[in-house]
C-alpha cells in the first residue's frame, strides 16, 4: 500500500475541481480525513446495490470505469472513464439513493474516499455547483456512449516537450542530428519579423534526399516558410480541422510574446477529432457555385446540435462553429473573386469581427466584417468605379451570399460594404491612432466614429482571407498601455460601466423580471473586461479566456479573478448554447433571452451565483483602480 502524507494529498486535491475553490485550511482537513484504498485491476469499487453512501471517491492514480450494472463483458464500452483527479459517487451521496451503476478499476488504482460531511459544503458553492452541472451534462451525453473529453483541451495543454530550434544558417546535417538527439520530427527556424520556418522529416526525404541536395546546405534553403502557427489558447479540435484543411502535419505553438512553446503533430490531435465539422468544411470547400455553398452552409445549425448532443464541450462547439463559418466566408469570397476578375485579387484582406473572430460563435451569431487593402492598389481599369467602391460592391455581394447561407450580416452595420468598415491599411492605422486620441469621437459631428466602439470591434478582428499584415489596428493598440494610458483608462471605465446584473431598471419598468439576457447582462461584461485586460499587457486580438489569462497580475486583476471569470464564462456559454440548441431543435430563431422559470433550479442557482461573481470582480477591480490613482 502506498502511503500519502497530508500535505501531499492536500496539494493533489487542490489541482482538480471542485477542490480548487477550497481554502488551504479546508484542503488540509479534507486530506486529513481522506482514506486511501488500493484496488487491483478489475476490482469492484462501487456496486448498484450500495446504499447509504456518505462519501465520494477521487482517483489518485490509475483509472476507474463506470459500467451499466448488467454489462459484465470485458469488452463492454464504459459509460464513463474516471482519470486521475476525477470524482465519482457524489450523485449517490447527494441524493441518498443507490449508486445505480458499477465502478471498477480498469488498472491498478489508488482511490481516495472523502467524507460526505466535508464535501457537501464544497458542492454548495458556485465552483461546486458548476462542477455538478458539468457532470450532469457529461453524464447525459455519455449514456449514448463515451464522450471524448479532449475536445475541451487547448493546444497549450497538449504540448509535452519544447521545440527544437536552430538558426537559419545551420546545415541540414546538424539540424537532422538535433532532431535525432531530441527525438523530434522537425526543427523550427526563427526568422525576421517574428515569423518562423519549419523543416520536417518529410522535408528531409523529399527536399533533400530525393532531390539530391547536399547535407551541408543551410537549413534555410530547404525549410518551409513562413510556417503556420497557433496560439496556446486554441482548442485542439479546431486546430486539427485547420491542419487537415491545409494539409499540415506539424504546427508550432507560439505565445503572445512570439516564443515557440512547442510543436504539435496531427497524430497528437486526432483524439480531439471532429469528423462532422471536417466533412462539412470539405463540402464548403468543394462548392463550385453559390447554390452549392448555400446548400452546404445550411447544415451548420444541425452540426451545432450534433456536437452539443454528442457531448462536445460548449467552448469547443462554439470554436468549431467559428471555424466552419470562417470556411463559408472564405469560399463566398473566392467565388465572388472568380466571378469578377476586374476586382484585384492580391493585397486585400477580409476581417471577421465580434464573437466569430474570438472563436466564440453561437447559433445566434451574425457575421460582422471589415475590409482592408494595400494602399498601392490602383482603381479598376474600367474607370467607372474607385478602388474603394469596387471592393465594397464585392463585400455587398459576399454578404448577400452569406445571408442566403443562414449567416446574416451584423444588424448594427458593422459590415465590409460600409465605408466605416472598408479602408486601406494606412487609413485603418490612421483611424486607430485617432481613436486613441479621441475615444468619444468628434462631439460636434454626431456621425463621427466612437473610438471606444470601433476599437472594440477592430481589436477583436481576425483576418480569415488575404494578407494578415494588412490588419493594422492591433499593431497600433499593442502599445496602448505605454503610449495612451488615458485611453486605456477609458477602456476600463467602459468595461466596468456595464455591470453584471440579474435585473436592470429597464427590465423592471418593462415588467420583464422573469427573463434574463445571457449575453448583454453577463457575457458582455466578461468580454469587455477581458479585452481591457489584454490591452493592458499588450495583447490585442485573442479569445476571452486567453485575454483573461494574459491580464492576470497586471496590478488590478488577480489570479483568483481570472479563475472566477474563466469558470463563469464557461458556465454561461454552456447555458447559452444549451438554450439555443433547444431553440434550433424547436425550429425557433436562436437568441440569448432565457425565461428564468424554464431553467432548472440548479441552472437558476448557477446563473445567479455567476452573475454575482462577475459583479464582485468588477467591484474589486474598480476599487483597486481608484486606490492606485486610476480615475474612473
Amino acid at each position: 500500500m502506498q502511503i500519502w502524507f497530508v500535505d501531499d494529498t492536500a496539494e493533489f486535491l487542490s489541482r482538480y475541481p471542485p477542490f480548487r475553490a477550497a481554502t488551504p485550511g479546508e484542503l488540509t482537513e479534507l486530506a486529513d480525513h481522506a482514506h486511501s484504498v488500493d484496488y487491483p485491476a478489475g476490482a469492484k469499487i462501487l456496486d448498484v446495490d450500495m446504499r447509504d453512501v456518505d462519501e465520494v471517491w477521487v482517483v489518485r492514480t490509475g483509472r476507474v470505469v463506470v459500467m451499466q450494472p448488467d454489462d459484465a463483458s470485458p469488452t463492454a464500452i464504459p459509460i464513463d472513464v474516471i482519470e486521475t483527479g476525477g470524482v465519482f459517487g457524489f450523485s449517490a451521496m447527494l441524493s441518498g439513493t443507490a449508486f445505480g451503476f458499477v465502478a471498477r478499476a480498469s488498472e491498478p488504482s489508488v482511490v481516495l474516499k472523502v467524507p460526505g460531511a466535508l464535501m457537501r459544503p464544497l458542492f454548495a458553492r458556485p465552483a461546486g455547483l458548476a462542477f455538478l452541472a458539468d457532470a450532469v451534462a457529461s453524464a447525459t451525453a455519455q449514456l449514448g456512449g463515451p464522450t471524448d473529453r479532449t475536445t475541451r483541451k487547448t493546444v497549450g495543454e497538449l504540448i509535452s516537450r519544447p521545440a527544437v530550434v536552430v538558426a537559419a544558417d545551420t546545415s541540414v546535417r546538424d539540424a537532422v542530428r538535433d532532431m535525432t538527439d531530441h527525438g523530434s520530427s522537425c526543427v523550427i527556424v526563427p526568422l525576421r519579423g517574428g515569423t518562423f520556418g519549419i523543416f520536417t522529416d518529410r522535408d528531409l526525404r523529399i527536399r533533400v534526399v530525393a532531390a539530391g541536395i547536399g547535407v551541408d546546405t543551410p537549413i534555410s534553403a530547404v525549410m518551409s516558410a513562413p510556417a503556420e502557427t497557433v496560439t496556446p489558447d486554441r482548442l485542439a479540435a479546431t486546430v486539427l480541422v485547420d491542419m487537415l484543411e491545409q494539409g499540415l502535419r506539424h504546427i508550432p505553438v507560439v505565445n503572445t510574446h512570439g516564443e515557440v512553446l512547442g510543436v504539435l503533430e496531427d497524430a497528437e490531435l486526432h483524439a480531439a477529432s471532429t469528423r462532422r465539422s471536417f466533412v462539412l468544411r470539405r463540402s464548403v470547400a468543394l462548392a463550385s457555385t453559390t447554390v452549392e455553398l448555400i446548400e452546404a452552409a445550411r447544415r451548420i445549425p444541425q452540426l451545432a446540435v450534433d456536437l452539443f448532443r454528442g457531448g462536445t464541450e460548449a467552448l469547443a462547439v462554439s470554436a468549431i462553429l467559428s471555424v466552419v463559418i470562417d470556411s463559408v466566408v472564405r469560399r463566398a469570397l473566392e467565388l465572388e473573386f472568380s466571378a469578377d476578375p476586374e476586382v484585384p485579387r492580391s493585397e486585400v484582406a477580409w476581417l471577421t469581427l465580434g464573437s466569430v473572430a474570438r472563436r466564440e460563435a453561437m447559433p445566434s451569431s451574425d457575421v460582422d466584417s471589415a475590409l482592408t487593402w494595400s494602399d498601392r492598389l490602383p482603381d479598376p481599369a474600367d474607370g467607372d468605379r474607385t478602388r474603394d467602391t469596387a471592393l465594397m460592391d464585392l463585400a455587398s455581394r459576399v454578404h448577400r451570399t452569406l445571408d442566403a447561407c443562414g449567416l446574416p450580416a451584423d444588424s448594427n452595420g458593422a459590415v465590409a460594404s460600409s465605408p466605416r468598415f472598408a479602408r486601406s491599411a494606412e487609413q485603418w492605422r490612421s483611424a486607430a491612432r485617432h481613436w486613441l486620441s479621441n475615444p468619444f469621437g468628434d462631439r460636434s459631428d454626431p456621425s463621427s466614429d466612437s473610438g471606444l466602439i470601433m476599437s472594440s470591434l477592430l481589436v477583436d478582428g481576425r483576418v480569415v482571407w488575404g494578407n494578415r499584415e494588412l490588419h493594422t489596428v492591433p499593431q497600433v493598440y499593442r502599445t496602448m498601455a505605454l503610449d495612451h494610458p488615458d485611453a486605456l483608462r477609458l477602456q476600463l471605465r467602459d468595461a466596468l460601466a456595464a455591470r453584471a446584473r440579474l435585473r436592470s431598471m429597464r427590465d423592471v419598468l418593462a415588467r420583464r423580471g422573469g427573463t434574463f439576457d445571457l449575453k448583454s447582462h453577463a457575457i458582455t461584461p466578461i468580454v469587455n473586461l477581458a479585452r481591457w485586460g489584454g490591452l493592458s499587457v499588450g495583447l490585442a486580438s485573442a479569445s476571452t479566456p486567453a485575454r483573461l489569462a494574459a491580464a492576470s497580475g497586471n496590478g488590478l486583476v488577480t489570479d483568483r479573478d481570472v479563475e472566477i471569470l474563466t469558470e463563469v464564462f464557461d458556465l454561461l456559454q454552456r447555458l447559452r448554447l444549451g438554450h439555443q440548441i433547444e431553440q434550433v431543435e424547436a425550429g425557433e430563431v436562436p437568441g440569448d433571452v432565457v425565461v428564468m422559470a424554464e431553467l432548472s433550479a440548479l441552472e437558476r442557482s448557477l446563473l445567479g451565483d455567476g452573475v454575482r461573481e462577475i459583479a464582485a470582480v468588477q467591484r474589486r477591480v474598480g476599487f483597486l483602480a481608484s486606490n492606485v490613482g486610476v480615475r474612473l
